[in-house]
């Protein structure tokens, strides 16, 4: 499948495909590259991942969960190297929920 488009520049048409705009890109799942690495997450990090991200704070993540704040701390740590491990570093809790949808750890729908 190839996406492309025409695009109106002062220099006249040009016909352009989305390998033009995003070197390495194809069309896909939320526009993401065939080749993306996506890092392997432990059941339980993914467990306090999600509880992480339904909580206002570490600490009632850790409630949720039945274990510390350093316990959640920890996990996190260790998500985001994960990422950082792929090329794909996650360093705002925002970032990590973009990352976990990208990679199918939660879906949109779930927030």
């Amino acid at each position: 499948m190839v996406c492309a488009a025409t695009v109106i520049t002062e220099g006249g048409a040009k016909s352009m495909t989305v390998e033009d705009v995003h070197p390495g890109r194809t069309p896909g799942a939320g526009g993401q590259a065939d080749s993306v690495a996506v890092p392997t997450l432990s059941p339980r990090e993914v467990e306090v991942l999600l509880a992480w991200f339904a909580a206002d704070s570490k600490v009632e993540a850790a409630a949720s969960l039945f274990i510390t704040p350093a316990t959640v701390s920890t996990h996190i740590t260790r998500i985001r190297g994960k990422y950082d491990l792929v090329g794909r570093p996650a360093r705002t809790k925002a970032q990590l929920l973009a990352r976990a949808i990208q990679d199918g750890y939660t879906h949109l729908d779930d927030w």
